[in-house]
This record gives structure tokens, C-alpha cells and sequence, in this order.
């Protein structure tokens, strides 16, 4: 790939994650997180809800009946609610972290139960939500080169848990399947991986640039994986988590053993963060 192709070819890839924020249900269109309390929790636009819809909503559609272990929903009656696309009177639902959560949609909002941790809530997507309009452009630093490394993956002999600090202030539990290692300023440097499929290296990573010029918490990326097996750590392609766009994201952390010593001056910056 010639330096103007890989700078195209980058650049087109930051306008997309650019405009996937923006989409139908996407983070921009997030506007609200509730925890369930254990029982009865109603789902409607009257302020008393546990679970608050926009006023274009009836004021009762239903409740969400949480009994410890999983959720129910139940619609109130006249209410004409879907589930994964089914009008339903009542369904179980299944949360996020499922191979099949449920969706419930009315109008253009959407709900999903999620789970974290021991904890159980309820997401809401409004798609008339302004924020997907007027949101600043994401930001980036100029494309280097020199922050593009060859890596070398290794597998941990038994591949481990480990716990990887949330918003929520929970822990939440990933596989660690192995680590991508390489080097770069004279100094070595390796970085745990979660292996979303066969050929999906997330790192999730931090560097002092969090400090003054990118999100705090730390940023993600995927690593490149080219024929013959060659990998790629692309730090142009390392960008902010969802919490830096939206308040009522459970976005997952970079663990200690991936903090680096060394500013990447590379990726997503935060330059409408208030300082």
C-alpha cells in the first residue's frame, strides 16, 4: 500500500466511524440508562416511571418485571409494543450480552435490557434525539505513519479472565485469550487482547495523551490483520470509547497492564471534552 493510499484509505475510515455514531440507534441516538429495582418498574412518559419515555409516548405502555435473575415485559393494555419485531403482550426478555437480545420498539425509540455485572437496566435509543444532528465532528491527530507497528501475537498457555474496570464502577470479566507485543521507540511493550472472533484483535489501551488530549479512561482499537498473517497495531486507527460521546454508556476500561509510558499522538483526540 503506497503512503497516499493508506492515507485515503484511513481517511475514509474516519468519516465512517464518524457517521456509524450518528446512525438510527447508534450512541448519538442514546438518551437514557435505568437501573431496575428488584419487582415492578413501568415504562411510559409520566414522571413517575422507573423507566422514563419522551412525552410524545402514552403515559403507561407497560413494566419490566425484574426478579432477581431475569425480566420480564408486560404491556399495558391497548398498548400495540413490539419485541424483535413482534407485537407482543408479553415476552421475556433477553438481555444484551445474549446471542439474541431483545428489542423493544415503539415508535422510534428502542429499549434493551442490559447486564452488568450483578446489576440489571434498561437502555433507551430516541431517534429524534437532537444530539445526532448538532454533535461537534470527531476529531483527530494528523495520520503518522511511525505509529503504525508490526506486532507479534501470542496465545496464553491457558487463556485467562480478567477484570476490566466499567462507568459503572463495577468490574466486568473478559477472556483473555493472549497479548500482541512490539516495539517501538528502542523499548518493548506487549498488550492483553480480547479475541472477538478469529481475526479480531480489541485492544483497549491507555497513554499519557488521556491526561491533557484524549479521552481519559483511555481508547480502543482492532488490530490489522493482513495476508500472510501480518499483524498491525495502527494507533491512527485507536478511538474514544462510546462514554465520550453519550452520558449513558457502561463503556469498559483500559486495565492497568495496558497503560503504555509513551504519548500516542495518533487516533481520536477529545478536544470538545471541557477542560
Amino acid at each position: 500500500m503506497t503512503p497516499q493510499t493508506y492515507r485515503q484509505a484511513l481517511l475514509e475510515w474516519r468519516k465512517e466511524r464518524d457517521e456509524t455514531i450518528r446512525r438510527e440507534n447508534g450512541w448519538l441516538s442514546l438518551s437514557g440508562l435505568y437501573w431496575l429495582k428488584l419487582g415492578k418498574n413501568k415504562i411510559g412518559s409520566d414522571p413517575n416511571s422507573e423507566i422514563q419515555l419522551p412525552d410524545r409516548v402514552p403515559a403507561t405502555i407497560g413494566e419490566l418485571e425484574y426478579n432477581g435473575r431475569s425480566v420480564a415485559f408486560r404491556a399495558a393494555p391497548g398498548q400495540q409494543v413490539q419485541v424483535n419485531k413482534k407485537t407482543v403482550d408479553f415476552s421475556i426478555l433477553q438481555p444484551d450480552i445474549s446471542e439474541n437480545p431483545s428489542f423493544i420498539q415503539l415508535m422510534d425509540i428502542q429499549l434493551v435490557v442490559i447486564q452488568r455485572g450483578n446489576r440489571m437496566g434498561v437502555r433507551m435509543w430516541d431517534n429524534q434525539r437532537e444530539e445526532r444532528r448538532s454533535f461537534p465532528a470527531r476529531t483527530w491527530y494528523d495520520i503518522d505513519e511511525k505509529f503504525r507497528v508490526a506486532a507479534t501475537y501470542t496465545a496464553y498457555a491457558q487463556p485467562k479472565k480478567a477484570y476490566f474496570p466499567d462507568l459503572t464502577g463495577e468490574k466486568s470479566e473478559f477472556p483473555v485469550e493472549g497479548y500482541l507485543s512490539f516495539e517501538f521507540g528502542g523499548n518493548h511493550y506487549q498488550l492483553d487482547i480480547n479475541k472477538e472472533d478469529e481475526e479480531t484483535y480489541f485492544v483497549r489501551f491507555w497513554d499519557p495523551t488521556c491526561n491533557t488530549e484524549t479521552y481519559p479512561t483511555g481508547r480502543y482499537l482492532i488490530a490489522d490483520i493482513e495476508p500472510g498473517n501480518k499483524i498491525f497495531i495502527d494507533f491512527n486507527k485507536a478511538y474514544s470509547p462510546p462514554c465520550a460521546f453519550t452520558d449513558f454508556a457502561t463503556c469498559v476500561f483500559a486495565p492497568e497492564q495496558n497503560h503504555l509510558d509513551f504519548k500516542v499522538t495518533a487516533g481520536e483526540t477529545c478536544q470538545h471534552l471541557e477542560k
